[in-house]
């Protein structure tokens, strides 16, 4: 078994993303973090050291527990991390998309009117009061 191996094939294998060419994208899009210093796809990966994804709006954290290389079941990957996110970032990762991606604009509508941003606004301050209403439950 080696000692490192490649974090975007490290992360295919333990079933964090669909495929390692999401990964790759992922690490190069500065999604993907170790020590909080964004690593490219091809850095080197042992056990023990903290990775960082960013998917959506949440930030999930992981410890690496066992170097793979090869896609294995949901069942032996998970004994190869160690889940450290804070609850409340697993909260907000279950969070209905319509109130995370609810400020997005079609390409070529172009800037918001007076009118528009209002609503953006107004959406924004429900979504706020509907989170802390729905986290008090």
């Amino acid at each position: 078994m080696a000692e490192k191996v490649r974090v975007d094939k490290w992360l295919h294998a333990v079933r964090l993303y669909k495929s390692r060419t999401h990964a790759t994208k992922a690490c190069d899009g500065g999604k993907v973090k170790n020590n909080g210093i964004a690593i490219k796809p091809s850095r080197l990966i042992a056990v023990g050291e903290i990775v960082t994804l960013r998917k959506r709006s949440s930030l999930f954290t992981y410890e690496v527990l066992k170097i793979i290389e090869k896609r294995v079941g949901a069942a032996i990957a998970q004994e190869c991390y160690k889940d450290l996110t804070p609850v409340e970032e697993k909260e907000k990762s279950l969070m209905p998309s319509a109130f995370i991606d609810f400020g997005t604009r079609e390409q070529g509508d172009g800037r918001p009117t007076k009118k528009d941003r209002r609503e953006i606004d107004d959406m924004k301050q429900n979504r706020e009061e509907w989170w802390q209403d729905w986290d008090e439950d």
